[in-house]
């Protein structure tokens, strides 16, 4: 029977191609359990065998594959490469992205259960894929197809409920954006221009944290200061270390936390914060 990859109770998101094999093996040795590649990585799945080549026993998953970009079919034939290769390390997460980007972006729900079928004709597990969901109907697509749920910029609250949506044995894995920054105005500096462009402009998103209690004008014009913060965990490290673990607190089996800003070196970040973690 095929089990699901242990996760560890904490990971390392970060965009696909900005991932080294030597800053993977540092990640690894800090103690993080997975590295989420984002940024929707291609169907080759090359970063990943590059990366689990490169370490030892962390996982790698995908934070997502997008459906439009790439059929089931390659995609499934990359994972049993990566399966065959390294077996048990590899999640795959796909996703539908959002509609402001995909021109074909019609039916999304639609095409997930499609590609879900497709990827059950290729053979790759429910047990070693998980879905980007965010709303209900795909959180319980999420349950009932799929390993579980990779949620991406949102809060412990939704945390909650999304648990409250899979049940108590799926994978709950939220991303959460961090700041390594004690000024809370030079972190939200820092923390507030990723959010904004894109996230605060798609409405998948917005239409997310408006169900989250957070009003039009809060997320307008760059999003307030109570949005940013409760989307962007900054301070010491101890500090967004009770953060994080806040996911779990509300029910998250496995919490990534995303360095910004992003075009920054993220390894003392990485270093300091998984310090904190463990303590």
């Amino acid at each position: 029977m095929t089990s699901t990859p242990e996760l560890g109770t904490y990971g390392v998101w970060r965009l696909h191609s900005a991932f080294t094999p030597e800053l993977s093996r540092a990640i690894e040795s800090f103690g993080y359990g997975t590295i989420w590649l984002g940024g929707s990585p291609p169907a080759d799945l090359a970063t990943s065998e590059e990366i689990l080549d490169a370490t030892e026993t962390i996982v790698v998953a995908t934070g997502i594959v997008n459906i439009w970009s790439d059929s089931a079919a390659d995609v499934a034939a990359s994972y049993h490469r990566l399966e065959s290769k390294h077996p048990g390390r590899f999640l795959l997460g796909i996703g539908a992205g959002h509609p402001e980007a995909t021109q074909e972006y019609t039916k999304p729900y639609d095409a997930l259960v499609a590609y879900l079928d497709d990827l059950d004709t290729a053979g790759v597990p429910v047990e070693r894929r998980v879905l980007a969901a965010l709303g209900p109907k795909v959180l319980a697509l999420a349950a009932d197809r799929t390993a579980g749920a990779h949620p991406y910029l949102t809060t412990p609250e939704h945390t909650r409920e999304a648990r409250e949506a899979l049940g108590p044995n799926k994978i709950l894995a939220p991303e959460h954006k961090v700041v390594l920054e004690s000024d809370p105005e030079q972190a939200r500096s820092i923390g507030r221009p990723p959010v904004n462009n894109p996230y605060l402009h798609l409405r998948n998103y917005t239409n997310n944290l408006n169900r989250l209690g957070y009003s039009d004008e809060e997320i307008g014009d760059g999003g307030s200061d109570r949005l940013i913060d409760a989307l962007v965990a900054h301070g010491t490290a101890d500090a967004i270390a009770a953060r994080l673990n806040e996911h779990l607190g509300a029910g998250a089996s496995h919490v990534t936390l995303h360095a910004l800003p992003d075009d920054a070196d993220p390894l003392e970040t990485y270093r300091e914060i998984a310090a904190a973690l463990h303590r």
